[in-house]
């Protein structure tokens, strides 16, 4: 198991949850209405939003592929490393796309924080979020 991935169950980011398989569904339906709400605000040129809601819809996803092995993250950080070590370690997603989720969840935090968007990001923002609710709704539903 991956180093990163025990510390953060060590620490609690990451801890066992029983209800998670049950929940799966419910965060991969707020992953699409988030993106959903992220091309709405794209098409208003609100870029900002758009890559707030880019970075929430591709959470919620991972959220639902965390859910599925009954888990549930208390760090966003903890999140990604998790979905690495359970997902991308066992070639069940590619590496790129949780590469893309970091830099979303970057992308975020300087919208968020700093007040630091583009509509270039945002526009990259909306292809990788596609992709990879694309990639973790086959994993979710089968």
């Amino acid at each position: 198991m991956n180093i990163e991935f025990q510390d953060c169950l060590k620490r609690g980011k990451i801890k066992e949850f029983s209800r998670g398989k049950t929940l799966s569904k419910k965060e991969l339906q707020s992953a699409i209405s988030d993106l959903e709400s992220a091309k709405h605000s794209f098409k208003n040129k609100n870029y900002k939003w758009t890559t707030i809601q880019c970075y929430y819809s591709m959470f919620h996803v991972a959220r639902a592929l965390l859910y599925l092995k009954n888990f549930r993250e208390k760090s966003h950080h903890c999140l990604i490393v998790a979905v690495k070590a359970l997902y991308v370690a066992n070639r069940l997603l590619p590496a790129n796309l949780v590469e893309n989720l970091q830099k979303a969840k970057t992308l975020r935090e300087n919208a968020d924080y700093y007040d630091e968007w583009s509509r270039e990001g945002a526009e990259i923002l909306l292809q990788s979020a596609e992709e990879f609710i694309t990639a973790c709704k086959k994993l979710i539903t089968k």
